[in-house]
């Protein structure tokens, strides 16, 4: 006793035998475009300034390392970045969805954002970072850190792509893995310190297109002060946004605070200027 499908599918090989031959099925990891990982590291370079600009990494993974007296600008997110046995290098790391990790590194000077961010073997960094879990070292001496302060027009869209909000920065709360009795392996940066001091802005032709600022007040990250002394007995304010605007309205009280703030500092400093005259006048 036959069976109508086992003819049916027969008559329909047939047919294709006798037509065209059957192409191969095609996914969608099949039509990827090939990366060349080639294209997204700097290794063993020497007295330059090289980097990428908007848009050319797109959420790769990226290399550097064996670098020395280099100038390194990722103007992109990207999945994960490592920086292996480089020296005296001054480097700008755009968003990364992943983790940062520095290895054997010395003498380097980075501004950086990232999901994990992991020092193991190094010293003497001095590192501006937003980060939104506890930043990591491991048998590593003189590390500081600073608040995240940097911005260029498409740097919003590029933390949205790397899944981190700029509102969550765990920069100052640092863990470290192989503390040494009586030694501090890492400290902050002075809470003054100018960023473009440390990493400054490229003056290549390469990298003019890019509108840079690494003015405070026009940080993507808000500026805090993280486990620095508090200068009164406040704890927190909580604030919540139920609109379609969270971002662009927590930006605005941020501004607005930071405006009230500094009024009320410039009070107080011309009051105790005035004062200070009107007590030399009451000693004459």
């Amino acid at each position: 006793m036959g069976c109508c499908f086992s003819k049916r599918r027969k008559s329909e090989k047939e047919s294709r035998a006798e037509g065209e031959e059957e192409q191969p099925k095609l996914y969608s990891w099949d039509q990827r475009e090939k990366v060349d990982p080639k294209d997204y590291m700097f290794s063993g370079l020497k007295d330059e300034t090289v980097g990428r600009l908007p848009g050319k990494v797109a959420g790769q993974q990226f290399v550097i390392q064996d670098c020395e007296n280099c100038n390194i600008y990722i103007f992109d997110y990207s999945a994960t970045i490592t920086i292996d046995d480089c020296t005296n290098c001054i480097l700008f790391l755009g968003p990364v969805k992943g983790s940062v990790f520095f290895r054997n590194c010395r003498d380097c000077k980075c501004t950086l954002a990232c999901q994990q961010f992991r020092v193991r073997d190094c010293r003497k960094l001095e590192v501006f970072v937003c980060c939104a879990t506890q930043p990591i070292i491991e048998s590593s001496t003189n590390i500081k850190f600073g608040c995240f302060q940097w911005y260029y027009p498409e740097l919003a869209a590029q933390f949205k792509d790397a899944g981190l909000s700029i509102f969550n920065n765990m920069w100052s709360h640092v863990h470290d893995f192989t503390p040494v009795s009586g030694e501090l392996n890492w400290s902050l940066l002075p809470e003054n310190a100018v960023v473009q001091d440390y990493v400054p802005i490229p003056a290549t032709e390469e990298f003019k297109a890019v509108r840079i600022s690494t003015e405070a007040n026009r940080s993507i990250i808000p500026i805090s002060r993280g486990q620095r002394q508090k200068n009164s007995d406040e704890s927190c304010l909580v604030v919540l946004f139920a609109d379609d605007y969270i971002t662009a309205n927590a930006r605005k009280l941020i501004d607005e605070t930071k405006e009230v703030s500094m009024k009320a500092e410039d009070a107080q400093r011309v009051f105790r200027e005035k004062a200070s005259d009107f007590f030399l006048l009451l000693n004459k």
